[in-house]
């Protein structure tokens, strides 16, 4: 705040006053050029820019009664209305420290209806209900409180000793579940592995035979086709071969060469041919 006494002044963009004659309020001072009766009046000012304010750090008790300590921040400006401008002049004296006074004790109430552990998780709720409490009371002195942020909720040394083994614990579970999972899962890829490879190789030895029953059906075909009532012509030119690959005698018809073979003295005849040396 900052009172001006001389004839002519000038308030800032984000500025705003009350002007008082003998003692009483008489007008409302915007932005701008003003004139004024030295002696009779003077004019006192606000800046109603965001005004950051530090929570001291205090010691609250949790529901279940651990001792804590946290502080914070808020941004708090007055109103810019007429209304609300005069009643930071007149309705409390030193506004600034009326509302980190507020902050404080409500901020004790906040954490002394939450366990330890909700505290730790509850940041943002316990800002928003700060706020909403401190704007129930602070619109009465013309002022309005922007936002509030809880900085620092330390718990006490031995109990974050607990919770840093609680968290390494926790860590290293979950290290070994995930060192399980990739195992599993690479016991899984082989066993995938070792199923492919038997079905391909179980594929390949189906596939050869087949390959061979065809070869078989082929060949069985062919000799039905072919050989089919000259089984008798082939078993003579197959003993006519061994005849003359033994250099052994064979006898000469009118029909051609005949399977009679003539084996030492005893000659061999066949009924299609007559003996002859």
């Amino acid at each position: 705040m900052r009172t001006i006494r001389f004839p002519i002044y000038t308030l800032r963009p984000y500025e705003r006053g009350i002007q008082e004659t003998l003692g009483k309020y008489s007008a409302f001072v915007q932005p701008g050029l003003g004139l004024q009766l030295p002696m009779l009046q003077m004019v006192r000012v606000r800046d109603i820019r965001e005004h950051t304010m530090d929570i001291a750090p205090q010691s609250v008790i949790t529901q279940d009664n651990v001792e804590i300590r946290v502080d914070g921040v808020m941004w708090v400006r007055p109103a810019s209305d007429e209304e609300s401008i005069k009643k930071t002049f007149y309705s409390i004296d030193n506004w600034k420290r009326a509302v980190i006074q507020l902050a404080m004790t409500n901020l004790r109430q906040e954490f002394g209806d939450l366990t330890l552990d909700q505290s730790l998780v509850a940041r943002e709720k316990i800002a928003y209900n700060l706020q909403a409490v401190l704007n129930k009371f602070a619109v009465e002195w013309g002022l309005l409180v922007s936002k509030v942020e809880i900085m620092l909720i330390d718990p006490p040394d031995d109990i974050k000793k607990a919770m840093h083994k609680q968290k390494t614990a926790e860590q290293e579970r979950r290290a070994m579940r995930l060192l399980a999972t990739g195992e599993f899962e690479a016991a899984e890829q082989q066993k995938l592995a070792i199923i492919q490879r038997a079905e391909g190789e179980r594929a390949a030895v189906i596939e050869v035979a087949e390959g061979k029953a065809e070869a078989i059906r082929l060949v069985n075909e062919a000799a039905q086709k072919y050989f089919q009532g000259n089984a008798q012509v082939l078993k003579q030119m197959e003993m006519t071969e061994t005849a003359l690959r033994d250099n052994a005698k064979v006898v000469i018809t009118e029909h051609g060469i005949s399977p009679t073979l003539l084996l030492g003295s005893m000659p061999v005849t066949t009924s299609a041919g007559k003996e002859r040396k």
